[in-house]
């Protein structure tokens, strides 16, 4: 008598497994798992024209194989759950270098180049907050929350190259303003800014993650949406009770805002605030 032949199993939690891995490996270490992915896309165009005829091959366009590492490099960002933006820098940067070569570019180009984009786009690699500039109707709408009357501290988390900060020491010069930037170039023009502005603006280079955010009394942040949950955690932990947490276009994941505001700049980006919860120190 035949035994019963047994079902495969299934290769469907293998997979699912595989994938959650690909994604907390790409939330926490994004530049390696881009890394990963490039190498990764290399390795399929050598297994592609190792397959075809090697005439085929040689007189294939460097191009149509850049194309080819750009695509596969973009379906492994994807397939990894990294975050959007990644996947057309996945689809154009070895196509983008390939561009580039061909007209022979000196190296020292090259070097100033990536100098530069590393100088502004600094915060990238460490806490995946790019340079968002905000606009002059976002900064009113932030003076329109900010008291009229007396003494307070305010700071801006990335303060860039320092415009909410420009416009509330004018709008508000009861205000004693901060602002903290990790991208060297910005942090440099927005410390100058903050010499033209006078004894209430100060700014710092510094990651806002080592900062003690109990000394202020209204925090403001535009940064992007891979920032808010860690940085509600800090805020719920160390502003005092009363004080208000102000995120430009970005929610907080789970948390209601306690109300929104529309900035009106066009682009329909809108102002989330949350009371740090207590009676005390109200703004």
């Amino acid at each position: 008598m035949s035994k019963p032949v047994q079902p495969l199993p299934s290769p469907e939690p293998v997979l699912d497994s595989i994938a959650d891995a690909g994604g907390i490996y790409a939330e926490r270490v994004p530049l390696l798992a881009a890394a990963a992915a490039q190498a990764a896309a290399v390795v399929i165009v050598l297994l592609a024209m190792a397959l075809i005829p090697a005439e085929t091959a040689r007189s294939a366009h460097p191009m149509a194989w850049a194309l080819l590492q750009g695509m596969a490099a973009a379906a492994l960002g994807y397939s990894m759950r990294m975050e959007a933006w990644w996947i057309p820098i996945h689809a154009l940067f070895v196509p983008g270098l390939v561009w580039m070569l061909a007209f022979e570019p000196p190296p020292q180009l090259a070097l100033a180049l990536f100098c530069l984009l590393a100088s502004v786009y600094w915060g990238v690699s460490g806490n995946r907050v790019p340079l968002f500039s905000s606009s002059q109707a976002a900064a009113q709408a932030v003076a329109d929350l900010l008291p009229r009357d007396r003494a307070f501290a305010f700071l801006d988390l990335g303060c860039g190259l320092g415009g909410v900060l420009a416009h509330l020491a004018c709008a508000r010069p009861s205000g004693e303003y901060h602002g903290v930037e990790v991208a060297p170039v910005p942090f440099l023009l927005c410390w100058l800014r903050s010499l033209v502005l006078g004894r209430n603006c100060r700014v710092r280079w510094e990651d806002f993650r080592n900062l003690d955010l109990g000394r202020y009394d209204v925090i403001y942040a535009y940064l992007s949406p891979a920032a808010m949950a860690g940085l509600w955690e800090k805020a719920s932990r160390e502003m005092r009770p009363g004080t208000l947490f102000v995120s430009n276009s970005f929610a907080v994941p789970g948390v209601q805002a306690e109300f929104t505001l529309t900035t009106g700049d066009g682009s329909g980006s809108r102002l989330l605030a949350w009371r740090m919860q207590g009676k005390s120190h109200a703004v």
